[in-house]
């Protein structure tokens, strides 16, 4: 390797204070073109941006803008959005029914099994401990939801307003993506299913109405394909990523809409209230 000569060092040294001088009085004269970013969300812009009025309850979009600015009409507006605001929490949980005959020729035989009971019961004691207080219990019609419903309201008091939904049915709610070899429903059956399943969404996610004081929580017993659409939709995740969750027989999602209209996911297919020996999914 060449060495330098002591003049070579020398002139370089010269140089490279030279160069330092220039630089620092360039920075100096554009002081505005350096600013120091002090972290990575400075000037952030996020790729998809939260719809406020996802359930079309947004104050601004129900109450009507005054026609002019007077100060008079602009109090009167300024009212009217405050009483058409949220007050309080919306709670969803929504609970897969327990394993059942896959062999059933109807939905009829396709009754819980053994384990599908155990799974239901344990679900049901475990929402007991929660002591909540339950608004409505909404049962699918399908033979192994009813069931499952049924086995959980032995836990729950008695006062408890219970109902019964089609909306809620399983069903094929969009093409997944990535698509998965072996499940591949006609297209006229997504045809027929999402527009139901999509219709379930409007009915039971909502910001709670001005006139709700206290928070409500509301108990949907359903279908995993279910279960997973309405996750994407509250969350406002692309819809087809559905399939890439995985939901436990008897588990419980648990969803709340905030008064500003945020959706917090707080539970997601939990089955920590069963022992390994009684979790399955298929």
């Amino acid at each position: 390797m060449a060495t330098l000569s002591r003049f070579q060092k020398i002139a370089l040294i010269s140089l490279g204070a030279v160069g330092g001088s220039l630089a620092y009085y360039q920075i100096g004269k554009n002081e505005k073109k350096f600013d120091v970013q002090n972290a990575w969300t400075t000037n952030y812009k996020p790729s998809v941006k939260w719809d406020r009025n996802w359930d079309h309850s947004e104050p601004q979009s129900i109450v009507k803008p005054p026609k002019t600015s007077s100060p008079e009409e602009q109090n009167t507006y300024n009212e009217k959005l405050e009483k058409a605001k949220s007050k309080a929490v919306r709670h969803v949980l929504l609970v897969r029914h327990g394993q059942y005959n896959t062999s059933g020729e109807t939905d009829l035989d396709k009754t819980l099994t053994e384990l599908g009971k155990k799974q239901a019961d344990l679900t049901g004691k475990r929402l007991a401990q929660l002591n909540l207080n339950w608004d409505h219990i909404i049962k699918s019609t399908m033979t192994r939801a009813q069931e499952t419903g049924d086995i959980i309201l032995k836990h729950l008091p008695e006062t408890v307003d219970v109902k019964h939904c089609q909306l809620i049915e399983e069903g094929a709610p969009v093409p997944p993506e990535p698509p998965v070899g072996h499940w591949r429903p006609e297209p006229r059956q997504f045809f027929q299913d999402s527009a139901r399943i999509e219709a379930a969404f409007r009915r039971y996610f909502f910001r709670a109405p001005p006139d709700q004081t206290s928070d409500s929580y509301t108990l949907l017993v359903c279908h995993a394909n279910v279960i997973r659409f309405f996750v994407c939709k509250a969350l406002q995740f692309p819809p087809e990523a559905w399939l890439r969750m995985s939901l436990n027989h008897g588990s419980i999602t648990w969803i709340s809409i905030l008064p500003n209209g945020n959706v917090v996911l707080r539970l997601l297919g939990d089955t920590g209230h069963m022992d390994p020996q009684y979790i399955s999914s298929r």
